[in-house]
């Protein structure tokens, strides 16, 4: 075929994906090969490809298609998660344009229009993922809330709670009042806000007042909040018993402002002496530490707040107001009470929800939870001896900790678009777990006789949804058979026998806990050993000046936009050019332009040999040349593949883009390409188009599409229709001649010297030059020297033992050069030129010196600042020992 002057990647993209996809080269099923299997970090549905999604995609694409092409039995499953919180935040403002009320609309009808939503908009981020070449087994696509990975969900939550490890209570949980649901964690981002800080009048009662010394002069304590709102459910005033200025008022009483409450005053060492007024007020049902203060100390938990953050009847003042407008007003009411000391500006962390952004409240909350410690164990040890590997390393510490401090997990969500907690109520509130209505109805007939006349329609389902991270935790296990979740005495099914565990997970630091630590957890518990090998974290995407890219900021170029102006080969090389494990990723544009500009160099190249003659007749010059590149090859095969094994997938990607720029492209060409409108060799051409079928397989990884464009040209003669780039066979590093290498290392160096010389001496390229050598090693350069005379142009290469005059010198490895320049330049006007710079350095060196015999300056200067004008002293001299040197050949 012939090939066009530039390559058109949106063809090429356009072209080849649907070719593989036809051809089936993504699908995987089970055989006698060694299965590498990966699955993707499902997004969300409501989601869309963003600069992270771009860079750990081709991560997981590379490590794939790596493995499909070393022989292995490559599976790639893709899917979305169904995103509890934030789908249902989609589908409520969908309905709310059609003028419909959730609260107006059934369980079922609102699902059903979830689903609609789903199907309509749930798949564009797979779409999208199409274009930057993922091959993914797309036949294996799977959905978070599929009829069968739903069950698998049920299951599980059953057999936690037979176990023993699902439980129902009251306990503090982030409460979105907005989404009006317990969120995790991980779905709170925290923000520096601008807040006010209060400073309140608690006044003593007339009892503590005059109960003791110290106490005669002081009428109240004043307390530091940013949220007054919240005084009316103080349990308690705490002070920190080391502080001499309150500890005579342990077990005092003082009145709430407003509404006259007396509250006790405790003591306890949580306490921040330094912070505020060094007194803490203990609002257990509004603060996790407050609340764990309360438990220690026996406190009473007042919740003065509604679901919506509105007041309740028990904060007996401004009732139904909003919470930041009571906060307003109650400021007012304390001033004019007489209660309100000062108030100054302050910054501080807040927490919002990921999906509505409301301020998160800390709430008591009757909810779902299962506890992590037992499973944690289990967890940890697989880290700890490195049955599961994190990459890098340095995580582990991070995730000691977190399983060595694990917290009960609240798994519950207010919500509708998920899987339905299987809890039935009877009705006189209690409740069993089960996967029907008739299953908990024989349950209930055989827990007590008054439920002996209990029908299946008195009984009423728990409302609430598990959290999503709860379906997500299977994902390596439900993917492949989801039966075996909750059942671990099943044996599985074909695929999840020859599939699990997984080999890596390329997924982000920040949900090491939420999601990796509890895919581990799910792994132990229902199949006795862990869910992948391998976790390699990526770090956040920055832009060049360091910040997060984001839409608010408009830091974040759209991925597609990217693809459209660099091909999406260009983008996967710019983003893998900068992006080392674990560390944040400093995105530049100009990366992408590198990845282009390197996927035109390839191209140029292809070109260039595919535009040569071949002349059977000819005899092979280049032996040396073809024995030095096959050696480079190898030994450059050899590090990409120490770096693989590593996941140090930036540095191969170095490793190959070197060899192809430098060696192969700057250097091997160059040797080897006939003279203009010569012919070339068959033995040079066949090894150069062989060479250059082993770059395009080392290239597909990172370049799938300009490759498999490539492989199809007819330089490699005619190829069978599944004879493609995807699925060839990776190279395999042979031993190398490493004296070869180095001494071809010196050939480069001289050609480079020789070329400098040109260069600052203004001679032309066409014109040949004369080449003497002192030799002091034991390289035979009459083997180089064909290579040498082409590529610097020189006419005669002989031998001296001493130094020649007249001449440029310079040293390679152990050897000298000259290069005669009588007759190449003016003498008078070079040795000129020499003294000058002669002279402008002598004169900077006496400066140096001057400075550096002031024993002023070098007493009182910084160390640093003395050691730079020594550096500067030393660099001096050295160039003026070689200019004079230089000077010296012409005398």
């Amino acid at each position: 075929m012939s090939i066009s002057k530039t390559y058109n990647p949106k063809e090429a993209e356009a072209k080849w994906y649907q070719y593989w996809l036809d051809h089936k080269f993504f699908k995987s099923v089970p055989d006698e090969r060694e299965p590498y299997t990966i699955v993707i970090p499902p997004p969300n549905v409501t989601g869309v490809l963003h600069m992270g999604h771009m860079l750990n995609n081709t991560i997981q694409d590379v490590l794939i298609r790596r493995a499909r092409m070393k022989g292995k039995n490559a599976c790639w499953v893709p899917g979305t998660d169904h995103a509890s919180i934030a789908t249902e935040a989609k589908v409520v403002a969908m309905l709310k344009e059609k003028g419909i009320n959730k609260k107006d609309i059934s369980r079922e009808e609102f699902l059903k229009y979830a689903y609609e939503w789903k199907d309509k908009y749930g798949g564009i981020i797979l779409e999208q993922l199409k274009k930057l070449g993922a091959s993914c087994d797309w036949d294996r696509t799977a959905f978070t809330m599929d009829p069968a990975l739903s069950e698998a969900v049920i299951d599980t939550f059953i057999h936690l709670h037979k176990k023993g490890l699902i439980y129902r209570g009251v306990r503090m949980v982030n409460w979105d009042p907005k989404g009006l649901t317990a969120v995790s964690d991980e779905e709170v981002i925290r923000k520096e806000v601008n807040q006010k800080l209060y400073y309140i009048r608690y006044f003593l009662s007339p009892q503590s007042a005059d109960g003791g010394q110290q106490t005669t002069d002081l009428q109240y304590l004043i307390i530091a909040t940013t949220r007054p709102e919240t005084i009316m459910a103080d349990a308690a005033i705490c002070i920190n018993p080391n502080d001499e200025r309150y500890s005579h008022l342990k077990g005092k009483k003082v009145f709430i402002p407003l509404i006259n409450k007396e509250i006790s005053v405790i003591a306890d060492e949580y306490v921040d002496m330094e912070f505020g007024t060094g007194c803490l007020k203990v609002t257990p049902a509004h603060d996790l530490n407050d609340y764990e203060l309360g438990i220690k100390h026996h406190l009473e938990v007042i919740d003065i707040l509604n679901d919506d953050g509105t007041l309740n009847e028990k904060a007996q003042i401004l009732v139904g107001e909003d919470r930041f407008i009571a906060r307003k007003k109650i400021a007012i009411l304390l001033e004019e009470a007489g209660h309100l000391e000062k108030v100054e500006d302050y910054k501080s962390q807040i927490g919002f929800s990921e999906r509505t952004d409301a301020a998160i409240e800390p709430k008591l909350s009757m909810q779902w939870f299962c506890k992590m410690a037992e499973m944690a164990g289990p967890a940890l040890d697989y880290v700890n001896n490195g049955d599961v590997k994190l990459i890098p390393d340095k995580f582990i510490n991070t995730y000691r900790h977190w399983m060595e401090h694990v917290k009960d997990w609240c798994i519950s969500r207010q919500l509708w678009w998920g899987q339905q907690i299987p809890a039935w109520y009877a009705p006189n509130g209690e409740v069993v777990v089960a996967k029907t209505a008739e299953e908990a109805l024989d349950q209930f007939k055989n827990l007590k006789s008054e439920f002996a006349n209990l029908k299946s329609s008195d009984l009423r389902q728990d409302e609430d949804v598990v959290d999503t991270w709860f379906s997500s935790w299977l994902w390596p296990i439900s993917v492949f058979d989801p039966t075996v979740c909750g059942h671990p005495e099943a044996k599985g099914n074909a695929d999840v026998n020859y599939y699990y565990p997984t080999n890596d997970l390329v997924t982000a630091p920040e949900i090491l806990f939420f999601w990796v630590a509890r895919m581990i957890m799910a792994g132990h518990e229902f199949r006795g050993e862990v869910p992948f090998k391998n976790v390699y974290l990526t770090g956040i995407v920055r832009d060049k000046l360091g910040r997060k890219m984001s839409k608010s900021l408009g830091n974040s170029p759209d991925p597609l936009d990217l693809i459209a102006q660099y091909g999406a080969d260009g983008v996967r090389v710019g983003m893998l050019l900068c992006s080392p494990a674990g560390n944040d990723i400093m995105f530049d544009e100009s990366s992408c332009e590198q990845g282009r500009n390197f996927a035109n160099k390839v191209w140029n190249a292809f070109r260039l040999v595919k535009g040569w003659e071949v002349d059977e007749t000819l005899p092979n010059v280049n032996e040396t040349t073809i024995a030095w590149f096959d050696n480079r090859f190898n030994e450059a095969l050899a590090e990409i593949e120490s770096n693989f094994n590593q996941y140090r997938l930036s540095e191969a990607l170095m490793a190959s883009y070197k060899l192809v720029w430098d060696d192969f492209c700057a250097w091997y060409l160059e040797m080897v390409k006939p003279a203009y409108q010569q012919p070339i060799d068959a033995a040079t051409y066949k090894a150069t188009v062989a060479y250059f079928e082993n770059i395009l397989k080392l290239l597909h990884p990172f370049m799938p599409f300009l490759t498999e464009e490539l492989w199809h040209d007819e330089v490699f003669g005619a190829r069978a229709a599944t004879d493609c780039c995807i699925i060839a066979q990776m190279p395999e590093s042979k031993a190398v001649n490493a004296q070869l290498l180095k001494e071809i290392e010196v050939v480069k160096q001289v050609v480079s010297e020789i070329r400098n010389i040109r260069n600052t001496k203004q001679i032309s390229p066409k014109e040949a030059l004369n080449l003497a050598i002192k030799v002091s090693s034991d390289i035979n350069f009459e083997s180089y020297k064909a290579i040498i005379a082409k590529l610097a142009n020189i006419s005669e290469m002989s031998y001296t033992p001493d130094k020649l005059s007249g001449a440029a010198s310079f040293l390679a490895g152990r050897d000298e050069f000259f290069v005669p320049l009588a007759g190449n330049i003016d003498t008078e006007a070079e040795k000129e030129k020499i003294n000058k710079e002669i002279a402008y350095l002598e004169g900077f060196l006496k400066a140096v010196d001057a400075k550096l015999s002031n024993e002023r300056f070098v007493q009182n200067a910084k160390p640093e600042v003395v050691a730079n004008e020594q550096n500067k002293k030393a660099d001096a001299e050295a160039k003026i020992k070689i200019l004079k040197e230089s000077l010296a050949a012409f005398l």
